[in-house]
């Protein structure tokens, strides 16, 4: 307003037209609307949102908590994908922290050059494993810059309490090697003992600056990411989004999709599930539903044999593999490749095979194989559940990798499929009937988790907190949406589901003994505190002399 301009010495030097912050933001989304509805058009719209950020915070995350729903695939997956590979050549300015191998030993000093002292959540990524698309080092800053654009505006965390971060310990992407816009170190990566003294440095550099911040590791490869996450797991407040929010999603819509087909959460445990992918991402979501299963009266070896595990050489199982092989396997992938219900399990059993003799309910991928459910795949899968309806869950991303698309289930399966992918998809028109496809994505569950684990100042994230997610997360469904055949909520409603998702971990964290906030312990009702905590993009006055309100 007027006032402030003088107050500020800006009286003539901006237009005289005062505009609010809704009506910025209501032309900024008419400049995004012009942009072609293509690949092309999206990345433009990314750089354009990107300079937004540059220039006018609140204003950014103002038009992204209005538009969620439209603007999620702009900032996040897919585009997030093509602005990580052009990360070098599109670079602008620097947004988030780099701990390298060069910095060895500094990290604890390093940290201070951070701005902001009340850090709440930490995105980091060693960029080994970026969605898809494999090593891209030290350009995998794009994934956390996008997730923490989604924690603010899903999850209502203040944009200045989260921090992205790249750990670079080099590429084995030879491409990036030989690229002259490469950002990051260029060497081979480092392995070893070595890799992990260097996330040690990390860790315990950022937890001794910011005690109470919650660490979520992103896109890191499978052999790294397991043993990071069984290594902290109990010692910090952190968890790992592609294995942990990942299952805990799948898992969401699983108990969603069972309500979609008049089942009940409690029928989880009568499930058949074949995961296509071994990798951090399957093997993880394979987990979180066992776990759920096992405390839905299963057995552990009861729920174990209930999983098909396929990888790119086929069924992933101990007998027929020779010891070596299986002696090199990761114990959570060894676990899954002992005990089945079907005798007939053997390696190297083909995707068809499994599903002709194991019948199984669920079909899922994480297996980043475009095409991989094909017509022969599907239409058996579906006439060994009938009468019941198919469910089939393509997890993969961005949705050039994804295994089916909807419009080929919808077209397979007759309509009676039940369906959530983790790539967006149109609605499908087919005899007169609009299909309304549900988006497995992450955002519904990982800022609900960091909103409430780091409030409530819980001092681990545990399972029990993370399958309480879930349940949020699926009871927040309306009826309407079922009634349209979503398994999801929709987009739209973003942010009253993270904080339904974020009370559900802060309660449950409480039962488990691992909340430390004062006030919560008093007795505080936990979903006015959080709400009360959460952040909302507005303008406050820009003061330049702390007194000017006391005179």
């Amino acid at each position: 307003d007027y006032p402030e301009r003088d107050r500020l010495n800006l009286r003539g030097l901006v237009p005289p037209r005062v505009k609010s912050l809704e009506e910025q933001a209501v032309r900024v989304m008419a400049q995004i609307n012009d942009f072609p509805d293509d690949l092309e058009g999206s990345v433009e719209a990314n750089k354009f949102l990107q300079e937004l950020h540059s220039r006018n915070e609140t204003l950014y995350h103002r038009v992204l908590c209005d538009n969620v729903e439209v603007l999620a695939p702009l900032v996040y997956t897919p585009t997030v994908g093509h602005v990580c590979e052009h990360f070098g050549k599109q670079f602008r300015r620097a947004r988030g922290m780099y701990f390298s191998v060069r910095d060895r030993g500094l990290f604890s000093s390093m940290v201070w050059n951070w701005p902001h002292d009340d850090v709440h959540i930490i995105v980091v990524t060693d960029g080994s494993r970026i969605l898809g698309l494999g090593d891209l080092g030290a350009h995998g800053m794009g994934i956390p810059i996008g997730k923490l654009a989604l924690y603010c505006a899903a999850g209502g965390i203040a944009p200045h309490r989260v921090m992205p971060v790249t750990i670079d310990v080099g590429t084995n992407n030879e491409s990036l090697l030989a690229d002259e816009d490469y950002l990051g170190i260029p060497q081979k990566r480092v392995e070893g003992q070595e890799y992990f003294d260097l996330v040690d440095e990390f860790m315990a550099a950022v937890f001794e600056r910011w005690p109470d911040v919650v660490v979520q590791f992103e896109d890191f490869e499978s052999s790294k990411a397991m043993p990071l996450l069984e290594k902290y797991r109990h010692r910090y407040r952190c968890f790992n989004d592609d294995i942990q929010g990942t299952g805990a999603t799948v898992l969401a819509g699983a108990l969603a999709c069972l309500r979609q087909t008049g089942k009940t959460p409690e029928q989880l445990k009568d499930q058949t599930i074949v995961m296509v992918g071994a990798g951090s991402a399957g093997i993880g979501v394979s987990a979180t539903i066992k776990d759920a299963m096992v405390a839905a009266g299963l057995s552990e070896e009861e729920a174990l044999g209930r999983f098909y595990v396929i990888e790119k050489d086929g069924l992933l199982a101990k007998d027929g593999m020779a010891d070596a092989d299986f002696a090199s396997l990761a114990p959570e992938q060894q676990a899954f490749a002992t005990n089945f219900a079907h005798a007939a399990a053997t390696r190297g059993d083909s995707l068809l095979d499994v599903i002709a003799y194991a019948k199984p309910t669920m079909l899922i991928g994480a297996s980043t194989v475009a095409g991989l459910f094909d017509e022969a795949v599907v239409k058996t899968f579906h006439a060994n559940v009938k009468p019941d309806r198919p469910i089939i869950m393509p997890l993969s991303n961005p949705t050039s990798k994804c295994e089916v698309s909807y419009a080929d289930a919808i077209e397979w399966t007759d309509g009676e499929v039940v369906f959530a992918s983790g790539s967006p998809f149109d609605p499908v028109e087919r005899n007169g009937k609009t299909y309304t496809p549900s988006q497995c994505n992450n955002m519904f569950v990982f800022p609900g988790v960091g909103l409430g684990a780091s409030i409530a100042e819980c001092r681990v994230v545990t399972d029990a907190m993370l399958r309480a997610a879930s349940v949020a997360c699926a009871e927040a469904v309306t009826d309407e949406e079922m009634a349209r055949g979503q398994v999801f909520p929709s987009v739209e409603r973003i942010r009253d589901v993270s904080l339904d998702v974020a009370v559900a971990v802060a309660e449950c964290g409480l039962e488990e003994g691992v909340v430390t906030r004062a006030e919560i312990l008093k007795g505080a009702d936990v979903r006015d505190f959080i709400e009360t905590k959460s952040y909302f993009p507005a303008y406050v006055p820009v003061v330049t002399d702390p007194l000017h309100f006391d005179q």
